[in-house]
Parts: C-alpha cells; sequence; structure tokens
C-alpha cells in the first residue's frame, strides 16, 4: 500500500514543484521579453506592420508564454536563455504566420520566403538572407522587427552550452515548418492537393499517421523548444538530441497543432480557413485519432523525463480549457485525450481556465474604465 501511495504522492510533487518554478522563476523572464517585443513593435515605423506586430503579440500570448514554459526543463542558470531564444522564436513564427495571411499574388513564394526567417534565427553561424518582406509588399527597411527576432533568437541560442548538438535537428524541424506554412494558406483557398501529396511524403514509415497528422507534425514548434532545452546542458548526450528529435516529430507535434485546430473548427469553417480536424470522417473518428496520438506522444516523452509529460498535459490543457472543446465534435475528443494524458491535465485545465476567467475580467474592467475616461473626456 506505501508504495502504490508514493507513485501518485511523487507525481503531485512534480507538478506543484513545475507550477511554483514557473510562475516564480520562469515568467519574470517571460514577462520582462514580452515587454521588449512589445516596445520593439510599438518603433515599427509603418503603422500597418506596427499594428500587425502588437495584435499579433497580443492574440497569441498564450503560444509565447507556452514556448517559455520548457525553460523548466533546463539548468537554472541557462532559464533565461532558453525563455529568450524561445518567446522570440515562437513571436517570429507567429508574426510571419500573420503576414502570410494577407492577400498576395503568390502565397505560396510568399509564405516560402516570409518563414525562410524561421531558418537564419536557429543558424547563428549563417549569414541572413533578408528580404522576407519583399512578397508581401513591405520594403527591406521595414523589416527591422524581424531581424530584430532573429538577432536575438540566435545570440541567446549561441549562449547555449549544447546548441551545436540540436542545431541539426532543430533546423530540419524548422525546414518542415516552412514547407508546411508555404502551402497551409493555398488549402485555405481551395487548393488541398500539395498539402495531401507532401503530408503523405513526410508520414514516418510504420507510423500508421494520416496525412493530415503528419503534416501537423511538421507544423508545430514544440519540437525546436524542446531541443533549446537541451540544448542548455552543457553535457548533452547526441542520443537525447536524437530520441527528442523523433519523440516530438510527428507525435507530440501532431497532437499539439490538431488540439489547436480541434478547438478553432467553427472558426475555421466560418472563415474558411484550412481546418485539419475536418478531414477526420466524423466526431468518434477524431476522437479515436487524437486518443491513439495522446497516448503515443505520452510513451514517448516517458524515456525523455517527467517534465516533458508535465508539458505535453499543460499544452494539452491550454487548450482543452476553451470554451469550444465542450462542443458537440470537439468533446469526446477532449475526454479521450485527458483520459490518455493522465492525472495532471485535468488540474492544469482547472489553473488555465481560472487564469483565463481573470484575464477576461480584467479586460472587461479595463474596457469599461477607457470607455468611463472617454465620456469624461469628452
Amino acid at each position: 500500500m506505501v508504495a502504490l501511495c508514493r507513485r501518485p504522492l511523487s507525481e503531485a510533487n512534480a507538478f506543484a514543484t513545475a507550477t511554483a518554478t514557473y510562475w516564480l522563476e520562469v515568467f519574470p523572464h517571460v514577462k520582462r521579453e514580452l515587454g521588449v517585443w512589445r516596445r520593439q513593435a510599438e518603433r515599427i515605423g509603418n503603422r500597418r506592420l506596427s499594428r500587425l506586430a502588437l495584435d499579433t503579440q497580443t492574440h497569441e500570448r498564450g503560444n509565447l508564454e507556452g514556448a517559455a514554459v520548457f525553460a523548466l526543463l533546463a539548468p537554472r542558470g541557462c532559464r533565461g536563455k532558453v525563455v529568450r531564444a524561445a518567446v522570440a522564436f515562437q513571436a517570429l513564427y507567429d508574426f510571419l504566420d500573420t503576414l502570410a495571411e494577407l492577400p498576395v499574388e503568390d502565397p505560396v513564394a510568399n509564405g516560402r520566403l516570409l518563414h525562410l526567417a524561421l531558418l537564419d534565427a536557429l543558424d547563428p553561424g549563417a549569414t541572413p538572407s533578408g528580404g522576407y518582406l519583399d512578397g508581401c509588399g513591405f520594403s527591406r527597411h521595414e523589416e527591422g522587427y524581424v531581424e530584430a527576432l532573429i538577432t536575438t533568437c540566435r545570440g541567446a541560442l549561441a549562449a547555449l552550452p549544447g546548441y551545436a548538438h540540436v542545431a541539426a535537428p532543430a533546423l530540419e524541424a524548422a525546414t518542415m515548418m516552412v514547407e508546411y506554412q508555404s502551402l497551409n494558406h493555398v488549402t485555405a483557398s481551395g487548393g488541398p492537393e500539395s498539402m495531401r501529396r507532401w503530408g503523405r511524403s513526410i508520414v514516418p514509415a510504420r507510423s500508421g499517421l494520416l496525412w493530415w497528422e503528419a503534416a501537423a507534425g511538421a507544423a508545430s514548434s514544440l519540437g525546436v523548444f524542446a531541443l533549446l532545452a537541451a540544448a542548455a546542458s552543457p553535457r548533452l548526450d547526441p542520443h537525447l538530441a536524437e530520441a527528442t528529435a523523433e519523440a516530438y516529430f510527428p507525435w507530440v507535434g501532431a497532437l499539439h497543432v490538431l488540439l489547436d485546430s480541434l478547438v478553432d473548427l467553427e472558426r475555421d469553417l466560418g472563415s474558411g480557413d484550412h481546418s485539419l480536424v475536418s478531414h477526420y470522417s466524423s466526431s468518434a473518428h477524431a476522437a479515436e485519432r487524437l486518443g491513439a496520438l495522446a497516448a503515443e506522444a505520452a510513451g514517448r516523452l516517458r524515456a525523455l523525463g517527467p517534465g516533458h509529460g508535465l508539458i505535453l498535459s499543460a499544452m494539452a490543457g491550454f487548450y482543452l480549457a476553451r470554451p469550444a472543446a465542450t462542443g458537440t465534435f470537439a468533446a469526446p475528443a477532449a475526454r479521450r485525450i485527458v483520459a490518455e494524458l493522465g492525472p495532471w491535465t485535468a488540474p492544469a485545465m482547472a489553473i488555465l481556465k481560472a487564469r483565463r476567467l481573470a484575464g477576461a475580467a480584467s479586460r472587461k474592467s479595463s474596457s469599461g474604465l477607457s470607455t468611463c475616461l472617454n465620456r469624461t473626456v469628452k
């Protein structure tokens, strides 16, 4: 009986310790980096580009905080460097995705050109190519924000003692992200065949994955962040880097992006954007496949250490805490995923729901105060 009780207590302690460490040690770094990039976006000379950068930071703040969670896996002295690299890389990815949605003559070429910035951000030894925004109609002297994100990420990576051991798989992951993003918006406008062919070409042998599941795994940035955290160790085992890359692509990455698609299903269908989960034949089919992905992802992460499993639960909780996860299509998949990932997904959901509600109340209060002040001034 004592032996049976120890494991739940140990897991509870790990969850509590990770939560406390994030808020006390990691989040202050996150808050500082978010402030840096907000000020940088405000200084963009082109007001339209500035507003796009600021809106992206606001709408995708959860992505930025989620990227920084991987600093929990790093030695304490390197956590700030991991946060800086992860936040810069994710802010860059989100901003490029925003720009890729702008109407242009050749969305495939534009998406690829934009997202080449991701490769430059992960290669401290290379000369950045520049011209990322040419396809969007912005001039090169308006690329300062993108260049600052790239430079900051490269500088933080160069300071990580083990980055040389993870550079190759990190760049490989980013290359797949570039390819996915070059095709994604074409798919949204009614041309899915190129994405389908590409997705089939990257399905790992004997994985049993469907083409859109492999494509989802390729789109995720989580594998990059896991590798950055591993690079914080001065004695990184190269085999660990390989195991990390293989766990995150396609398994963890596929679950990550498909969860995002799951909670955005109604919005995507309403706006005409490409929805990965819409390729499932039914809600039951989605639940079966996402449950299987969750089980496989959790199993592969066990070999990497308990911290990865806690982050997986937090990631799933981030999406499943949203009201859309209780919808008719999403709810069966949500229940299956929670069951497969174990006991800490539900507490993570509760924490994230409480934070989201508190944030909504704060924004409502601020909006009311702003309205009141505006009326007073008038």
